[in-house]
């Protein structure tokens, strides 16, 4: 691992970043700490999954009930269409 103070990780982050992806791993010194700078993976996971824990499964769930919700409030009439006027879009 190349060591490399945060001042000159600052200085030549760009190409520190580019050494880094290709797989050399850095350490930079920070106070009495090293931060490793090194690739990884990046997650797989959705918004939803991260955010809320919802499982795919649930957010397909999830999805269909709004969805169905939204059909039945639209076909009952209970939309209100934005004029551009917020104020008459909030008004009861």
């Amino acid at each position: 691992m190349t060591m490399v103070s945060a001042a000159k990780a600052r200085n030549d982050f760009a190409t520190l970043l580019k050494k880094a992806a290709a797989g050399e791993k850095f350490g930079i010194r920070y106070g009495k700490k090293v931060v490793e700078l090194r690739p990884a993976e990046e997650e797989d996971t959705s918004y939803a999954e991260k955010e809320y824990g919802l499982t795919k499964a649930e957010l397909k769930r999830a999805f269909k009930k709004l969805h169905e919700e939204g059909e039945r409030d639209r076909k009952a009439g209970k939309f209100k269409v934005y004029t551009g006027d917020i104020e008459a879009l909030i008004r009861d």
